[in-house]
C-alpha cells in the first residue's frame, strides 16, 4: 500500500512539473480542456494539497492589460460620432485626458464637446461607456466625463469678458419688432438646457432689460473696482437701467464710451453665453460692438412685413461685413392662434381635468352633508349616503352639457386656429436667398407682451406651451451653431462651405467640397497636392449657375415663377467676383452685371442633378449597348 502511494505521488509530481497551464494574455482565462486534475480517482486530495492562498486568487484575477491599451480605446471610440460635425469623435479630438488604472483595469477619460448643452451629449456618453466596457480586459468602472472647450479670450483686452466663451447677438435693424422679449427668453431657454448665461442690455437710450426683467436683489455690488451683475434665476443681467434711473441725453461719441466703459467694469465671471441685446439700427455703435466684442454669431428678429424683411437684410449684410455670421431668423410676431391661449391656461389652471374632479368631490362630500342634515336614511342597508352621492355625482359627470363641455372644449384645441395677420412672412425666401435654414415663427400672443412688463420672462411663467418650445429650438440651434463655428475656428477649416473656384482657361466653376476656404499662402503648393484637390473637385459651368440664379430679380418670390429666361443667358458668362456671404452662401458678381447669392446647399443640389443626370446618362447608354449586343447574338443565331 505504502509503495503504491509513493509511487502514485511520484508521478503525480513529475506530472506538475511537465504540465504549464496556459492562460488567454488578456483575460487570464484558462482555455478549454487544459487539465487541471491528473487522475479522477484523487480529485479531493489533489485540490486540498494546492489549494490558493487570497494572494494567489487575487493574482488570478488581476488582468493583463496590453501595452497598446491607448490604441485599442480609440480604436473603439472612433465608431462614435457627432450628429454635428459628422465625424468620428476620435479624429474631431474629442478625447481628453485618457488614462487606464494599472490595478484595477479602470478607464477614464473626457469627451470635449462643442457645446455645453450638446442635444445628443447623455446617448454619446452611454455609446462610449459601452464601446469600452466591451473590451475584454476593462473592468466595469468606465468613467466617461463630458465637457465644452474653455474660453478662448476672443473679446481681446476686455477685463471683466475673459472667461466669456461665446458672445451672441440679437438684432433687428428697426424698432419694435420684439428684439428684447427674443433675447431675454432665448437666455433662459439656454439657462433651463443647462448653460451658464449673461444678458448684456446694449441699448443706452432706451434700456428694456430693467422692465422685462426683475432681479432677485436690486442692490448693485462690486468685486473690487467691477460691477457684479444683478441675477434672476441665475442667469446674469446687466443694464445701463440698472444702474442709473434716469434718462441718457447724450451724443453718439459719449455713448460708445459709455458702452466701452460698462464692458470693461463689468465682471460677468465664466459663463458660456452672453447674450447681446444690441440697440436697433446698423450704425457707429452697432458696428463698434461687433467689432470689440469679436461677436461669435448673430441672431436677427423681425417680422412678417416686407418693410421689416428690407431691415433683415440690411442687418445680414452689417455683421457680414464685420465677418459675424448669422445663424437663425426670428419672425416675431408671426401669426395669431387661440390655441396658444388655451394652452397657456392649462399651464396657470395645471390641469382641467383634475380640477373638474377636485369641483365633483366637493359637490359629493355637500351632498351627504346635506343628506345627513336632513335625516335621511336609506333602506338598503349595504347603501351608505356616500354611495347614493357618488350615484348623483355620475349623474352630473354624465350629463350631456358636461359631455358637449368636454368634447367641443377637446376639438377646438386639437383644431388649428392660425392666422397670418401680416402675411405668410419670407422665412423660405431667406432660406433660398441667404441659406439661412433656421427662421424661428414666434405667434402673436398677448401673455408674452404681459409677461414682459410684468418683469418676469414669458419662458418661466409658461415653459411648457408650443411658444416656449420654439424659445427651446431657438436655444438649441444656436448653441449648436454657435459650437460648430468655433470648431471650425479653432481648427482652421470651413465645414459645410464649398470652395469655389474659376478656371478661366477653361471656362468652368471648380468646386471643391470639404476643403477650407484658406488662402493660397495657407496651403501647400507643391503639384501632388494640387493634383488630389482638382481630382476631387466638381465642375460646372458658369452659364449654368448664373441661369440658376434664385434673386427677387429672377424668381417671383410668392409664386415662385421663373422670371429669368434662361436662354437669354449667353454661355460666354463669367463670375467677376466671387465670396464667401457669411456661413452658408456664395456671392458672385457676373460679367453681366448681375449680382448673384447661392446657398452653398443650393450649389451641392445643382450637382447632385447633375451627378443623377450622367448616371441615368450611363444607364441608358449601357441599356443600348446591350440590345446592340443582343441584337448581334440573334442575329449570328439566326444565320448558323
Amino acid at each position: 500500500m505504502r509503495v503504491c502511494l509513493a509511487l502514485w505521488l511520484s508521478v503525480v509530481g513529475v506530472s506538475n512539473a511537465f504540465t504549464t497551464v496556459h492562460r488567454n494574455p488578456l483575460t487570464g482565462v484558462r482555455p478549454f480542456g487544459t487539465p487541471s486534475i491528473f487522475h479522477p480517482r484523487c480529485t479531493s486530495l489533489s485540490s486540498s494539497s494546492s489549494t490558493p492562498t487570497e494572494e494567489e486568487e487575487e493574482e488570478t484575477r488581476k488582468v493583463e492589460i496590453p501595452s497598446n491599451w491607448a490604441q485599442q480605446i480609440l480604436y473603439e471610440l472612433t465608431q462614435v460620432r457627432d450628429p454635428d460635425l459628422e465625424k468620428d469623435i476620435v479624429s474631431l479630438g474629442f478625447i481628453k485626458n485618457l488614462s487606464v488604472d494599472t490595478n484595477t483595469a479602470d478607464v477614464s477619460f473626457e469627451v470635449e464637446l462643442t457645446s455645453p448643452i450638446h442635444p445628443t451629449k447623455d446617448q454619446l456618453q452611454t455609446d462610449c461607456t459601452n464601446l469600452i466596457a466591451a473590451l475584454p480586459w476593462t473592468s466595469q468602472n468606465i468613467k466617461v466625463t463630458m465637457t465644452s472647450p474653455p474660453p478662448l479670450s476672443s473679446t481681446g483686452d476686455i477685463q471683466g469678458m475673459a472667461r466669456v466663451n461665446s458672445v451672441i447677438a440679437v438684432s433687428s435693424c428697426k424698432g419694435g419688432v420684439g428684439k428684447s422679449t427674443t433675447a431675454v427668453n432665448l437666455a433662459y431657454a439656454l439657462q433651463s438646457l443647462g448653460a451658464r448665461v449673461g444678458i448684456f442690455d446694449a441699448d443706452i437710450y432706451g434700456p428694456s432689460l430693467p422692465t422685462m426683467v426683475t432681479p432677485d436683489d436690486d442692490a448693485v455690488r462690486f468685486i473690487g473696482r467691477q460691477i457684479q451683475p444683478l441675477q434672476r434665476n441665475n442667469v446674469q443681467l446687466m443694464s445701463f437701467g440698472y444702474v442709473n434711473e434716469g434718462s441718457a441725453v447724450m451724443r453718439g461719441p459719449m455713448v460708445s464710451q459709455l458702452l466701452d466703459q460698462f464692458l470693461s467694469l463689468t465682471y460677468w465671471g465664466e459663463i458660456d453665453y452672453l447674450i447681446l441685446d444690441m440697440p436697433p439700427g446698423t450704425g457707429d455703435i452697432q458696428l463698434t460692438l461687433s467689432q470689440r466684442l469679436s461677436i461669435d454669431a448673430a441672431v436677427i428678429v423681425t417680422t412678417p412685413q416686407e418693410l421689416s424683411f428690407v431691415d433683415v437684410e440690411r442687418g445680414i449684410e452689417m455683421f457680414d461685413s464685420v465677418n459675424v455670421p448669422c445663424v437663425a431668423v426670428v419672425e416675431n410676431m408671426a401669426y395669431y392662434d387661440a390655441n396658444d391661449k388655451k394652452e397657456e391656461e392649462k399651464t396657470d389652471d395645471k390641469d382641467d381635468d383634475d380640477d373638474l374632479e377636485e369641483h365633483f368631490k366637493e359637490l359629493q362630500n355637500a351632498f351627504v352633508t346635506k343628506l345627513q342634515n336632513e335625516n335621511v336614511s336609506t333602506n338598503d342597508d349595504s347603501k351608505s349616503l356616500e354611495d347614493i352621492a357618488q350615484q348623483l355625482i355620475n349623474l352630473v359627470r354624465e350629463s350631456p352639457s358636461i359631455q358637449s363641455s368636454s368634447s367641443s372644449s377637446s376639438t377646438s384645441s386639437s383644431s388649428s386656429s392660425r392666422i397670418d395677420i401680416f402675411g405668410p412672412g419670407h422665412k423660405q425666401r431667406l432660406s433660398n436667398q441667404y441659406g439661412i435654414e433656421t427662421t424661428i415663427s414666434i405667434p402673436l400672443a398677448s401673455n408674452i407682451a404681459s409677461q414682459g412688463d410684468s418683469g418676469t420672462p414669458y419662458i418661466l411663467q409658461y415653459p411648457n406651451t408650443p411658444t416656449s418650445a420654439s424659445y427651446f429650438d431657438l436655444a438649441k440651434t444656436v448653441a449648436r451653431e454657435v459650437g460648430k463655428i468655433k470648431y471650425e475656428q479653432k481648427n482652421g477649416i470651413a465645414a459645410g462651405r464649398l470652395n469655389v473656384v474659376y478656371e478661366e482657361g477653361e471656362h468652368v466653376l471648380r468646386i471643391m467640397q470639404g476643403l477650407s476656404n484658406s488662402s493660397p499662402e495657407d496651403t501647400k503648393d507643391d503639384d501632388e497636392e494640387e493634383s488630389s484637390n482638382k481630382s476631387k473637385a466638381s465642375t460646372l459651368s458658369p452659364a449654368e449657375l448664373r441661369r440658376e440664379c434664385k434673386c427677387a430679380a429672377c424668381v417671383e418670390e410668392l409664386t415662385g415663377k421663373q422670371i429669368l429666361i434662361k436662354t437669354t443667358i449667353p454661355d460666354s458668362v463669367r463670375p467677376l467676383k466671387m465670396e464667401p456671404y457669411g456661413n452658408y452662401a456664395l456671392s458672385v458678381d457676373w460679367s453681366d452685371g448681375h449680382r448673384s447669392l447661392y446657398p452653398y446647399r443650393q450649389i451641392q443640389g445643382i450637382l447632385d442633378e447633375q451627378k443623377e443626370k450622367v448616371a441615368e446618362e450611363d444607364e441608358e447608354k449601357s441599356g443600348s449597348e446591350q440590345e446592340v449586343k443582343q441584337e448581334e447574338v440573334t442575329t449570328v443565331t439566326t444565320a448558323n
